[in-house]
Order: structure tokens, then C-alpha cells, then sequence
């Protein structure tokens, strides 16, 4: 897997397994293992933007990104909506979090999360290879 500091706040993980669905069985483990609050990012077909945040191995707050239809279509429902529980995790503004939670788009919920956190969301583990900034930034860990 690779890792990164992102930033003074954050660290981030990828990995060819994070897939959809395993994502977040990640982001629960990490929890456990840390007693630290993991966001979790999962972003599917352009269609899906999934953002999940666990402390203590327990889901804490989630918000699904993506159109009436595709909600419709996926049967999507959040497992716990808690906007001020997400709110004071990412250290957003109320109505920066009111803007970002009318957001229908999952491109655009990446990018003005992107935004918000100070750090871009937009990477892949496929990607590291070949992109100089992103091999600069993330160290591989053999487990």
C-alpha cells in the first residue's frame, strides 16, 4: 500500500484493493487499530461519492454524493447521517457544510471537499507509477 502525509492533519492510504465496499471495512479497522476518527473516501463509475468517518471501529457520520436517479437506481441510503459529527471532524465551517451537503454531484462533493480539507482527494494507487508528483509524495509499504 502507499501512504502519505497530506498534510499537518492528515494521512492518507491507498491500495488496489480499496475497491468499492472494502473501503470502508478498512476505514473501521484503522479506527480500531488507531482510537483515531478515518475518513473514508470511495468514489465509484462517476456516479457514487461515498465519505465515511469511523472512531473506535464505529461508523460516526456518512454522506453519499450522486443524483436522485443513481440513489434511486443503487438503493443507497446512509448508514448515520450526523452532519455536526462530520462537521467538527473535518474542521468545516456551518455553512461551508451546508453548501457542501446540497451537493448532488460526486465530482464536484471531491473537489469542494478536496477544497475544504486542504489536500487533493483525486488519486489513485494505479496512478503512482507513472504520475512524478504523486511517486514525490507516497511511500509504498510491503505488508
Amino acid at each position: 500500500m502507499y501512504i502519505s502525509k497530506s498534510n499537518e492533519n492528515w494521512v492518507s492510504v491507498l491500495h488496489d484493493y480499496f475497491v468499492w465496499g472494502t473501503v470502508k471495512k478498512i476505514g473501521k479497522t484503522l479506527s480500531q487499530l488507531t482510537g483515531e476518527p478515518i475518513m473514508t473516501a470511495g468514489y465509484m463509475n462517476e456516479e457514487i461519492f461515498e465519505l465515511s468517518i469511523f472512531e473506535d471501529g464505529d461508523i460516526q457520520a456518512e454522506r453519499i454524493f450522486c443524483e436522485p436517479w443513481t440513489r434511486d437506481e443503487y438503493e443507497l441510503k446512509e448508514e448515520r447521517l450526523n452532519d455536526d459529527y462530520l462537521r467538527e471532524a473535518l474542521d468545516i465551517r456551518n455553512e461551508d457544510l451546508d453548501d457542501f451537503i446540497r451537493i448532488t454531484s460526486p465530482g464536484q462533493a471531491v473537489d469542494k471537499l478536496s477544497e475544504i480539507v486542504k489536500m487533493s482527494l483525486w488519486s489513485d494507487s494505479e496512478w503512482i507509477p507513472y504520475e512524478e508528483t504523486l511517486r514525490s509524495r507516497f511511500e509504498k509499504y510491503e505488508f
